[in-house]
């Protein structure tokens, strides 16, 4: 589950929809909350289902030295970010520009990975992050900025994770029916 990045995908997109959701309070809060994490547990659960345990397999020592240096880059970014964000009193930008490096950090993840569909969710983090600072830009109210950032960003998530998964058990119907005999 986790070497088909099932996993990731299915929890940080949740961590994503957990900042969207902070733009509401209450009982509307609460429901998101617990969509999120249906949500999450059901991805993971038909990744277990569906995806092989070998999913994914291990990385050649090239990959994942490369696979270390851009996830290592992607968070000193992110730390970056923050700290000056903070210092600069624009804390409500620090998710639109971390969705923006998200993004970014798919775009080499495609090549070492040999997945040229991971350009999708890279272009669609790129663009929630461009959405929120634009929400920014146009004196939005910073719980729109979450809203916008952290639900494009955590759909963008799930959505690739739910097309590794159906693609995975896809792939084994297939199989199935050409192991029956005459099988459809």
């Amino acid at each position: 589950m986790f070497k088909s990045g099932v996993g990731f995908l299915a929890l940080f997109g949740l961590g994503w929809w957990l900042l969207g959701s902070s733009a509401f309070d209450g009982l509307m809060r609460q429901v998101l909350v617990v969509v999120g994490c249906a949500v999450t547990v059901g991805l993971m659960l038909a990744a277990r289902r569906f995806l092989p345990a070998s999913a994914g397999g291990p990385f050649p020592v090239d990959r994942r030295r490369r696979f270390n240096q851009i996830n290592a880059l992607q968070w000193l970014l992110i730390i970056a970010i923050v700290v000056v964000c903070g210092r600069v009193g624009v804390p409500v930008l620090v998710p639109p520009l971390i969705a923006v490096v998200v993004g970014l950090h798919f775009l080499p993840l495609a090549a070492v990975f040999e997945q040229p569909r991971l350009r999708i969710p890279a272009a669609l983090l790129i663009a929630s992050g461009a959405a929120g600072m634009t929400v920014w830009l146009t004196n939005g109210p910073d719980e729109t900025v979450r809203l916008v950032v952290g639900l494009a960003s955590a759909l963008s998530l799930w959505g690739m994770a739910t097309w590794t998964v159906a693609g995975a058990a896809s792939a084994a119907e297939q199989e199935a029916g050409e192991e029956v005999p005459g099988g459809a």
